[in-house]
């Protein structure tokens, strides 16, 4: 009899008073196992440890009549991994926020400057970028998220780590690092390749080859936009017999998107371990002194001064200003796709749903990180009809989950409401759920969201920020 049965026969027999707390009345929602109907859910410990047609009885009793109640979302691709930034997630129903894509290095340091500060659960891939700028600029601490600003301390406007082509004794250092950070728990390797325009071919393939030796994702932003980037990601990926996750893939494919999406399905019927992930907005955000915006951007992105808007002001550029702007460096939104693109994603089979949300600066930013996965259930499911609920819940819980379980065990515990699963949890209104957040003012949170559990724990509760509330822990690879 294996250990879950165990449990689940257990808590059909547990004491009244057994549950922590009971969770009574929802609509239970859970696309890993197709349930749709009404429950009662008990927690105890930090587990789901009853599901039951009938009231349980608990030490706290929370009812959520008229509520869906399903899997905390989890956001594989969030780059706000402040205190700040994952209460604000918290209240879009987001219970584990992970940076895939840029990742981070040194990797042990940042997840213990993590502990005991985080709302969410939290984790990260060790990243190619920074582990790059380490190799071309030793003894400069690069750490998360900071390389995709090529403004560093002592770097220049155009630092070696983006610009030049690595030496053998550069990429050396980067293996060294890569695989150092995949010993210390890393989930994967995370590629910007569009942000290290001089990483060619033959270095991206020396990575993916380590990869597929350790048996973890690539997670890529591609080294351009359109499809024959995504293609030459893919080809590697073969090559390598790596796994691929290909992130964001409305910006990443442009006006490419039906295209790229019939190459993805063909590439994944043909065998290869490949997923990928979209945000429901048709602009994107990043740091205007990065390397994405060297000589050359306005092909590459299909765009040009006037489709760029300065975070700080929401003023659109012009070439003089777009120069004055990059020296002094911050974050522009990116005015790049179209609405049908982006549907086209959010409704195709097995694209995940995930905010690649930046870090908010002073209350500015791009709204994604405050608002994806209620702008989801609420203005496309339930407004555009554009995708069943279900369908919508399992793109943020299950299918991410998946992605990672395979190589991060941890991850078997969520993305799903079953016993013995962690219990992280969304309970929110269908009929109000829809986000609030515009690129006026990005950090206003969801609505129809009222309670949210991490770890059993309340980080949202009648519809505020529990402001106290840490629970989170870490998600990583475990020896």
């Amino acid at each position: 009899m294996n250990a879950r049965l165990i449990f689940a026969l257990l808590a059909t027999s547990l004491p009244l008073s057994a549950h922590d707390l009971v969770i009574a009345n929802g609509r239970v929602m859970d696309p890993a196992s197709g349930l749709d109907a009404v429950r009662h859910i008990g927690i105890t410990g930090g587990k789901i440890s009853a599901i039951s047609e009938t009231p349980l009885s608990g030490d706290k009793i929370l009812g959520v009549a008229g509520h869906v109640v399903s899997p905390g979302f989890i956001d594989i691709h969030a780059h706000g991994q402040t205190t700040g930034d994952m209460q604000i997630q918290a209240r879009d129903g987001v219970t584990t926020a992970l940076d895939v894509e840029v990742g981070v290095y040194p990797v042990e340091p940042w997840y213990r400057s993590m502990e005991g500060k985080a709302p969410l659960n939290y984790g990260a891939t060790v990243g190619h970028i920074a582990a790059r700028f380490a190799a071309f600029h030793p003894g400069i601490e690069v750490g998360h998220w900071t390389v995709n600003r090529a403004r560093l301390a002592g770097l220049g406007a155009s630092p070696a780590g983006a610009n030049k082509i690595a030496s053998e004794a550069e990429l050396k250092l980067m293996d060294e690092a890569i695989r150092r950070g995949l010993d210390e728990g890393a989930l994967g390797i995370g590629f910007g390749i569009n942000y290290t325009p001089a990483a060619d071919p033959s270095e991206i393939e020396a990575m993916f080859l380590i990869a597929a030796e350790r048996k973890v994702p690539a997670f890529v932003h591609t080294r351009a936009f359109g499809i024959a980037a995504i293609r030459e990601a893919i080809d590697t990926a073969k090559k390598t017999a790596a796994a691929l996750h290909i992130v964001h893939v409305g910006s990443s494919g442009i006006t490419d998107v039906p295209e790229v999406l019939k190459l993805i399905d063909t590439s994944k019927a043909a065998g290869m371990d490949l997923t990928t992930e979209v945000y429901p907005y048709t602009a994107a955000s990043t740091a205007l002194e990065s390397a994405m915006f060297n000589s050359g951007w306005q092909d590459n992105l299909k765009i040009s001064y006037g489709d760029l808007a300065w975070a700080a002001t929401g003023e659109r550029l012009t070439q003089e200003t777009f120069e004055s702007y990059r020296k002094q460096g911050g974050w522009v939104i990116i005015y790049m796709m179209k609405d049908e693109n982006v549907e086209k994603a959010i409704a195709h089979h097995g694209v995940m749903i995930a905010s690649d949300g930046i870090p908010f600066i002073d209350g500015k930013g791009h709204p994604r990180g405050a608002g994806t996965f209620a702008r989801v259930l609420g203005h496309y499911s339930r407004e555009k009809k554009l995708l069943p609920l279900m369908d919508a819940l399992a793109k943020m819980t299950i299918l991410p989950a998946k992605r990672l379980e395979g190589h991060v065990p941890m991850m078997k515990n969520k993305g799903r409401i079953a016993i013995g699963a962690d219990a992280d949890i969304a309970v929110f209104d269908p009929a109000k759920v829809i986000d609030r957040a515009t690129f006026e003012a990005p950090t206003t949170p969801s609505a129809g969201i009222p309670h949210v559990l991490v770890n059993g724990t309340f980080v949202v509760r009648d519809g505020e920020l529990v402001k106290d509330a840490r629970p989170g822990r870490a998600v990583r690879v475990t020896p």
